[in-house]
């Protein structure tokens, strides 16, 4: 009869560790017009896909005019970080938020090589000011070319929704 009341006891380990492993809810934020997820949320952490910068001029198809988009690293920065900022905040987060960034340089066009320093000087805009002290842990890569053959640089994004 000992053996009953262990075995209760072991059934009741599972069934709550179970119960703690199901709560992790994952959601993607997704719509029919992208290949890819906007972001993915699993449990309080918010994994946002790679941002690329919007064109300096949009696009005007009824006239068969192209975008046009910017040369200049820094300029394209300031995009990506702003468009960081308002998906991140259509999730009811902020940069303050962001735990992980990675970045992906690819090279200016005037020099060849990657604009570490346009980067960085946008991305100080965000990070480490008097109004918002966090800084994300932060990877940077040299890549040969971004798979937008206009991109001088790619940033993913992971926030945690803190309580």
């Amino acid at each position: 009869m000992k053996f009953v009341p262990a075995l209760a006891a072991a059934a009741a380990v599972f069934v709550c560790a179970g119960a703690v492993q199901a709560q992790t809810v994952v959601k993607h934020i997704q719509s029919d017009k992208s290949f890819i997820a906007e972001g993915v949320w699993v449990g309080d952490t918010y994994y946002l896909s790679g941002q690329l910068a919007d064109p300096i001029t949009p696009a005007d198809p009824a006239h068969n005019i192209p975008a046009v988009y910017s040369t200049d690293t820094g300029v394209q920065a300031a995009s990506v970080f702003a468009k960081i900022k308002k998906a991140l905040q259509s999730q009811g987060l902020d940069m303050k938020d962001v735990v992980k960034l990675t970045v992906f340089l690819g090279p200016d066009p005037k020099t060849g090589k990657l604009d570490f320093k346009g980067m960085n000087t946008e991305y100080m805009k965000y990070f480490g000011t008097p109004d918002q002290p966090n800084k994300p842990a932060r990877s940077a890569f040299q890549v040969a070319a971004l798979a937008a053959p206009w991109g001088l640089l790619e940033v993913e994004a992971i926030a945690v929704r803190s309580h």
